[in-house]
């Protein structure tokens, strides 16, 4: 079974034989400026899940998935090392602090076996770490907030900046095949949107690729898979154009 659910923005459900892995979950109520709708999907608690977190901001996080616990009996997470829960946080927002210890806070760069799993990170060029994940056979990369970020009004030297981190940290994996990816491409950026995405599917060996953290404004994926630069890559691009669409892959 390979089944993908967009939820929202960064969110996504990867649902296979034996085990479930959820991406960067957040309420959707913790992002004012933006309305998000649908809802996160029902989870099949006879299978292990996998609750992954790239990086604190609100838009990529939440407390609440600890609450899955009282659901789901076979859960574990993996957080970066970025999100801190303090002992005075987690009991003032109803947590056993005791429930670190089932937790594994993952820092970047570094290789990690969790159940089934293995789980590299690279270095997010803003916050956190983007995971690539080894599970049931398949090569399953999310980006977090590991992105050429350029509004394209910084400059050059600006672009370069964040234009070479972006590289070198996927010049680690440049070699891997890569079966899912989730990556950014940002409305926000202006007439630069399209740097992060275009350098990742001319340079990765990638099948599928979903396009995220795009604030609702699906109407950018026509127009970034119209780019003449991308003839003969463009079908890699998955076509979303709302919250909860499910993709049936096999």
């Amino acid at each position: 079974m390979l089944r993908v659910t967009y939820v929202w923005h960064s969110c996504f459900v990867v649902e296979l034989d034996k085990s479930i892995l959820v991406f960067d979950y957040f309420p959707k109520e913790a992002v004012e400026t933006v309305h998000f709708e649908g809802k996160m999907p029902e989870l099949d608690a006879n299978k292990h899940i996998y609750v992954f977190a790239s990086h604190s901001h609100k838009d990529h996080f939440s407390l609440e998935v600890l609450r899955w616990r009282e659901k789901y009996s076979q859960i574990s997470y993996i957080f970066s090392k970025d999100i801190r829960l303090g002992r005075a946080y987690l009991l003032r927002n109803g947590f056993d602090p005791e429930i670190k210890k089932q937790i594994h806070f993952v820092s970047v760069i570094e290789k990690y076996e969790i159940g089934d799993l293995v789980v590299e990170t690279l270095r997010s060029t803003d916050a956190g770490v983007a995971y690539l994940v080894q599970a049931e056979g398949l090569s399953i990369y999310h980006a977090g907030d590991l992105h050429w970020w350029n509004s394209g009004m910084e400059g050059e030297l600006y672009t370069k900046t964040y234009g070479d981190a972006y590289k070198r940290e996927l010049n680690r994996i440049k070699n891997r095949h890569i079966d899912l990816a989730f990556v950014v491409l940002d409305p926000r950026l202006g007439d630069a949107y399209y740097l992060g995405m275009e350098y990742f599917l001319k340079n990765m060996d990638v099948d599928l690729v979903f396009p995220m953290h795009m604030w609702k404004q699906y109407d950018l994926i026509d127009r970034f898979k119209r780019r003449p630069e991308l003839v003969g890559l463009s079908q890699k691009v998955v076509d979303i154009d709302r919250e909860n669409i499910i993709f049936d892959l096999n």
